[in-house]
């Protein structure tokens, strides 16, 4: 079923002509990142999330939702498909609490003249798009990125102010389709004690970055680009914050 990529476009505000090049996929990831919220509000309020595409663009496109991984970036590479990008949808394992060998989050891979990582749905991660055939640190917009092959599947790395590297994820260079990630979507949205079903959370970009706003279960989080404000949520104030910075209601859950 076809997407309505001018109501998509409208939706991250997107304006002008939209080619199939690294100009056009930076600022779609951008401005995707900026008006879609990474957000886990219906797993928390236990509505159940589905990894079909068309219904998670509809989520985004006619709800004014964001949604995790399985939801935004399989709606993005709807969109990127639609416009003619070349893109491949890839399993990471997540490393952010050490070694991990099980599929637990949906990235993308996009094909121009170089194949490059793309990510609307790694919280507050890269908002840039990543040559994967190079281990150099590259730019990523929230600081340095660099991507290492090996044997079990390319790790993606954050840099550190010290120059040591973080572990973010890594994943295999093998396409897949969303229902490979069945499995891992309901094992995620039923484990219980797992920080996607016990706190919520949304987070987006200000203004295309590197500001940022964040929204946790009793804080709101404002980066500047350098330094980050925290500023104390009540429970009465959290659903007022969610509409001021994110245009979300809690009566839609």
């Amino acid at each position: 079923m076809p997407i309505d990529v001018d109501r998509y476009l409208e939706r991250i505000r997107v304006e002008g002509p939209v080619g199939v090049d690294l100009d056009s996929l930076a600022r779609l990831q951008r401005a995707h990142m900026t008006w879609v919220a990474f957000e886990n509000l219906d797993v928390f309020h236990r509505v159940g999330v589905t990894v079909d595409p068309i219904s998670n663009v509809a989520k985004i496109v006619d709800r004014g939702r964001g949604g995790w991984c399985f939801e935004v970036n399989g709606a993005f590479a709807e969109l990127l498909t639609s416009i003619g990008f070349h893109v491949r949808l890839l399993g990471a394992a997540v490393l952010l609490d050490g070694p991990n060998d099980v599929v637990d989050h949906l990235t993308l891979e996009v094909r121009l003249d170089d194949s490059f990582l793309v990510d609307v749905g790694f919280g507050e991660s890269f908002w840039r798009p990543l040559r994967l055939n190079t281990d150099a640190v590259q730019d990523g917009g929230a600081g340095q990125f660099a991507l290492f092959p090996s044997p079990k599947g390319t790790t993606l790395t954050s840099v550190a102010a010290d120059g040591g590297l973080v572990p973010q994820y890594r994943f295999k260079r093998v396409s897949l389709t969303m229902a490979d990630f069945e499995a891992a979507s309901q094992r995620l949205q039923s484990a219980a004690g797992g920080h996607w079903v016990d706190k919520p959370f949304a987070t987006r970009l200000i203004d295309g970055g590197p500001r940022r706003v964040t929204l946790l279960k009793d804080r709101l989080k404002l980066h500047d680009g350098t330094d980050v404000q925290t500023v104390p949520v009540s429970a009465d104030e959290w659903s007022t914050e969610l509409d001021r910075w994110f245009h979300m209601r809690t009566e839609s859950f």
